[in-house]
């Protein structure tokens, strides 16, 4: 497979289904955050983490290929549809589950926390921040070109996910987690 095909050379690219479109198309834009934010759980899957954290990094970095290839996909060709895979309630239960499991062994929030202590966790939060921001852009598009909304309830999870994961991380490194206590007094 050839890796450069120069027919993006003039700011173009194919959906899924061969219609070209705009590079800077909120579609591509979509896809491409959500590439983002797998390349920076990749970042996070990289550090020092337990097997289960490892592991789940790996399923989930696994469904945000199926969400690229959701999002990739052209509106207008029904015939993608039984070509791409599908995100299913297990996939939004199984972040769920997650959070649950790894919430359970976290203090009490009482406060908002600053994002860093270790740079892990730091790798975390930027991820967590990237996922919101894919999250954004997919909301705009599905507001435009309605897709799956398991899509969007994916990425809503996966934000907590990430969010109690940082948090995790925090604490099995016994990193400090600097509360955010807002300066009323001004």
């Amino acid at each position: 497979m050839k890796i450069y095909t120069k027919t993006g050379d003039k700011g173009t690219t194919s959906l899924f289904g061969g219609k070209r479109v705009a590079k800077h198309n909120i579609r591509i834009d979509s896809y491409g955050t959500v590439d983002e934010l797998n390349a920076n759980l990749g970042l996070v899957r990289d550090q020092d983490l337990d097997a289960d954290s490892k592991m789940g990094l790996i399923i989930i970095q696994e469904k945000l290929f199926t969400v690229g290839a959701i999002l990739a996909s052209d509106p207008g060709k029904a015939s993608n549809a039984n070509k791409i895979p599908k995100l299913k309630e297990e996939d939004i239960l199984f972040l769920e589950n997650e959070i649950d499991r790894m919430n359970a062994d976290l203090p009490e929030m009482t406060h908002f926390v600053l994002p860093g202590g270790h740079a892990s966790v730091s790798h975390c939060h930027v991820a967590r921040t990237v996922c919101r921001r894919a999250e954004r852009v997919c909301t705009a598009l599905f507001n435009l070109e309605p897709f799956d909304d398991k899509v969007l309830q994916y990425l809503n999870r996966l934000s907590d996910y990430l969010f109690v994961l940082a948090r995790c991380i925090a604490k099995q490194k016994n990193a400090d987690e600097v509360k955010w206590i807002p300066d009323t007094s001004k």
